[in-house]
């Protein structure tokens, strides 16, 4: 099984219990979410994910951040953008229009939108704990390039008003006081008969429940005409959704949301319920999917070396954006006008569940909270695990260790393998594979350390053949001497290595994966298993599209082939098999009946002439992945879910 990891970066508040001024939330630990927020967003934009060149002036510092921190706000921004960009289209014949961000922060959604001259009649409201507006309001009056946009000098801080130009308002007010709000807001000029697009990014799920209600009800009590977009988390149920929920505990924080709505059908039944005639909402995969255009979606992929898939779509799958509105002249949300071709929280056709417990290992270090990883039945009872990602020492890195759990009886027990001498031959390594290809040995074949240094090429894992489970012996590592000439096939990674057969011979069928060049490989290789050297074997049939993160197990001499991830990262539902014929091979499809859920990360086991197809990962944020089984004969295929007390990832 393939853990996911447990670290995910996401940012929080933290929850205090203090006066009824200051409400629940204390605004200190808010000015650190905000800074550590606009730091990110900075980053993003200095990679070029974003066009942003307002950012700059609200840090003091900035700092690379990661991959798949630059994806996350990515996405959210795009997600924002199109919404508002689409108010503004929908009513730029009107004499004057709103925006009223809530929790604004050192947001340059003001600036931006007045760079590009989509601002015309239009007035935008900021509110925020009036610390941090009072920040904002000075770093504004500090800078020439910021107050020559804004205009009219800034005027005097005057009651919740921290900083007033023409069309840009910024005032300092506890969302949680709703008749101080409207009073503020009055007050700074806002018209509620005028079409309004009210954004709240990651705000209201902070307020208890019963506060954040009202403030949606009365936004939609107070505005004639009127859109909400709400950008959130959802699906506190799985373990990515367990351990988001922990990281804010952590913080002394509540993602209070969460527990009254947790998907995005709740979301829209809560903003129907409080006086919002329409709602859509979808999850930032059906949007990346759905919205973004396919040569955007390669222009991003292309900025920096990315190796984070299965971190990214359980992400997006765990936010949402919501648009509502009201009035008959937004009697629409920008989320209609097209949907993808799938819907996350589709229901899935369940046939029934596999139960499934917990093993219990007789140790104190179990070392198996990795991810990237890969575990091999070397003999009975004994399985060995090399690689992958974890903690090791109190710090996170690639392990070098090599693990085993052996089975006596019913009882499972952890150990280690020795490894002698290896040197610099074994430097850890992550989405390698290793195949055991006798008594004595076992083939490690790829593998990347980082994803710009995949070169790594081969190693046995050299074992008494005498190992029993009662009694485990050391390995011996080394690197494998002579490697094939031009050997290409082992410079990658998330590819497979199926054992098949041709004329009585047996080869390593390598497939698919990627590299440091190429985000997606198509080839494939066969190695002799007893000569040790590339052969070219004759393959018929149509060629299937480049893979990586697919599955492949043996069958019948040959090897079947299922999901991955292809070209533009695009999730795969096919089923091939490689068949083996008098000459060589052929490939074939295998046709399922229903259509199988796109997914990768998964393992695949054939067993009584069935494919099974456990965990991994897909986009349909509604369950996680169970077992998928495929009747190889007919194609039939059913879905059954993991019967555990939690979901469990796999």
């Amino acid at each position: 099984m393939k853990l996911f990891p447990g670290g995910y970066s996401l940012a929080g508040v933290s929850r205090v219990n203090v006066s009824e001024q200051s409400f629940f939330l204390f605004p200190v630990q808010i000015q650190g979410t905000n800074d550590s927020s606009v730091v990110s967003k900075c980053s993003t934009a200095a990679l070029g994910y974003t066009q942003d060149g307002f950012l700059q002036y609200f840090v003091t510092t900035r700092c690379r951040r990661a991959p798949l921190i630059h994806r996350g706000y990515y996405v959210r921004a795009q997600a924002v953008d199109h919404c508002v960009r689409e108010f503004l289209l929908r009513t730029q014949g009107h004499p004057r229009r709103q925006i009223l961000s809530f929790g604004a922060g050192f947001d340059s959604l003001y600036f931006r939108l007045k760079d590009v001259g989509l601002l015309s009649h239009t007035v935008v409201y900021e509110v925020d704990f009036p610390s941090v507006a009072s920040r904002k309001a000075a770093l504004i009056k500090g800078t020439k390039d910021l107050a020559t946009f804004v205009g009219g000098g800034g005027g005097r801080e005057s009651g919740a008003m921290s900083f007033a130009g023409e069309d840009y308002k910024l005032l300092g007010v506890d969302l949680s006081e709703l008749p101080k709000l409207e009073q503020a807001l009055t007050e700074a000029g806002l018209d509620p008969e005028v079409p309004t697009m009210l954004l709240a990014e990651v705000v209201l799920t902070y307020m208890e429940i019963s506060r954040s209600d009202a403030l949606i009800q009365w936004a939609a009590q107070h505005f004639s005409c009127a859109q909400f977009v709400l950008y959130e988390q959802i699906h506190p149920e799985d373990p990515f959704g367990f351990i988001m929920q922990q990281h804010f505990s952590r913080l002394n924080s509540v993602l209070h949301a969460l527990a009254q709505y947790p998907n995005c059908e709740a979301q829209r039944r809560r903003f129907l319920q409080r006086g919002w005639t329409e709602c859509s909402v979808i999850d930032m995969n059906e949007f990346y999917v759905g919205f973004i255009p396919e040569d955007e979606r390669q222009r991003v992929q292309a900025l920096e070396p990315f190796d984070e898939y299965e971190e990214w779509h359980l992400k997006c799958s765990h936010y949402f954006i919501l648009a509502a509105s009201k009035g008959r002249e937004l009697a629409w949300t920008p989320l209609f006008s097209k949907m993808p071709a799938f819907s996350a929280d589709d229901p899935l056709r369940i046939a029934g569940s596999i139960s499934a417990s917990v093993c219990t290992i007789h140790s104190e270090n179990v070392g198996l909270r990795r991810y990237g990883h890969h575990s091999v039945l070397i003999k009975p009872c004994v399985v060995l695990t090399t690689g992958g990602f974890g903690e090791q020492d109190g710090r996170h890195c690639r392990l070098r260790d090599l693990h085993v759990l052996i089975r006596n009886e019913d009882k499972w027990r952890a150990g280690s393998i020795r490894m002698e001498k290896p040197g610099n031959t074994w430097s850890g390594r992550l989405f390698h594979t290793v195949m055991c290809v006798s008594k004595s040995h076992a083939l490690v074949v790829g593998g990347r350390t980082s994803p710009t240094n995949a070169g790594l090429g081969m190693l046995w894992l050299k074992f008494a053949e005498s190992m029993t489970a009662s009694d485990p012996d050391c390995a011996v590592v080394e690197l494998v001497s002579p490697q094939p000439a031009e050997d290409v096939a082992s410079s990658r990674w998330r590819h497979t290595t199926t054992e098949v057969t041709c004329q009585g011979q047996k080869y390593l069928f390598i497939y698919g994966g990627r590299s440091a060049m190429q985000p997606v490989l198509g080839d494939w290789y066969f190695l002799h298993l007893e000569e040790f050297f590339y052969r070219k074997i004759p393959t018929g049939g149509p060629v299937p599209e480049g893979r990586h993160s697919h599955s492949a197990c043996s069958w019948n001499g040959g090897a079947l082939i299922a999901g991955g991830l292809g070209t533009a990262e695009q999730l795969l539902n096919s089923v091939l098999f490689l068949r083996p014929t008098r000459s060589g091979f052929e490939w074939q499809r295998v046709e399922t009946h229903p259509s199988l859920i796109p997914r990768y990360s998964h393992t695949a086991h054939v067993h009584d002439g069935k494919l099974l197809l456990v965990g991994g990962v897909w986009l349909h944020s509604a369950s996680v992945p169970g077992v998928t089984v495929i009747e190889l004969m007919t194609g039939f295929t059913l879905e059954y879910q993991i019967d555990t007390h939690e979901p469990l990832q796999v």
